[in-house]
């Protein structure tokens, strides 16, 4: 005869209670110091990394839906990196989910650029026939906006309809070609973005200084070689309309 052992450790929960703890300057009018002499190593190798300044921004930059500054950005540098891989986007899309924090206004550093854009994601170029690009923009529509570069005019609903799409003043040509810039990660189809599963042509560089934030922080840093603080507007690249 099997017995069975309970793995009951006789404990129940008999009650909880919760508290929000709030971590502000107050902390740093009395610290730890056992606790700064154990960081101390840490934070000087840390900080050697992450504060080097990459460049800089006119204003306060985040990312949002259906536009936003940030976003606009990002895309607009994806099609601006094609020089370097030898390729000519007709236009760039870059997922909000991807884009993590925002730009204060002034000097931007290594470790801010990482907060911007901290996953291995690497650019990627493709083609997609015009049909795919307006399933692509109807996909990002009902979503409520994707970051989509400079000549892109999308017109959606709040209830997530492609209404109307143009590219560079035109209409979307069903039996064209168009070259897409955007991330390895979107270019597999990921975020509710599955149009880009009917990719062809597909250039995706696997070296790390590919990674889209070595990318960013090449922009940043030429536009501050040449004294340009970097800034980028919302300007109706996505417009809401419900009639």
């Amino acid at each position: 005869m099997m017995l069975c052992a309970s793995c009951s450790s006789g404990y129940r929960i008999v009650g909880f209670e919760r508290s929000r703890i709030l971590v502000d300057s107050v902390y740093d009018a009395a610290p730890d110091e056992a606790a700064a002499v154990f960081m101390a190593p840490y934070r000087q190798k840390v900080d050697s990394i992450m504060s080097p300044v990459v460049g800089r921004v006119a204003d306060y930059m985040s990312a949002g839906k259906p536009e936003s500054s940030l976003s606009n950005l990002l895309a607009d540098i994806l099609v601006w990196c094609g020089r370097d891989y030898g390729e000519s986007p007709d236009f760039a899309v870059y997922n909000i989910g991807g884009i993590r924090s925002a730009f204060a206004k002034g000097e931007v550093t290594y470790g801010d650029v990482l907060d911007v854009a901290p996953f291995e994601n690497k650019v990627c170029f493709v083609t997609l026939t015009g049909d795919k690009v307006t399933e692509l923009f109807g996909q990002i529509a009902a979503v409520g906006g994707e970051g989509v570069s400079h000549g892109v005019e999308l017109v959606i609903t709040g209830d997530g309809r492609l209404k109307s799409a143009r590219l560079n003043g035109k209409g979307i040509d069903p039996a064209a070609r168009y070259r897409v810039a955007t991330l390895d990660y979107v270019a597999q189809g990921n975020d509710n973005m599955s149009a880009f599963k009917s990719s062809a042509d597909v250039n995706s560089p696997e070296g790390d200084d590919n990674n889209v934030r070595y990318i960013i922080m090449k922009y940043m840093s030429e536009q501050m070689a040449r004294g340009v603080a970097v800034s980028a507007k919302v300007e109706g690249r996505i417009k809401t309309e419900d009639r």
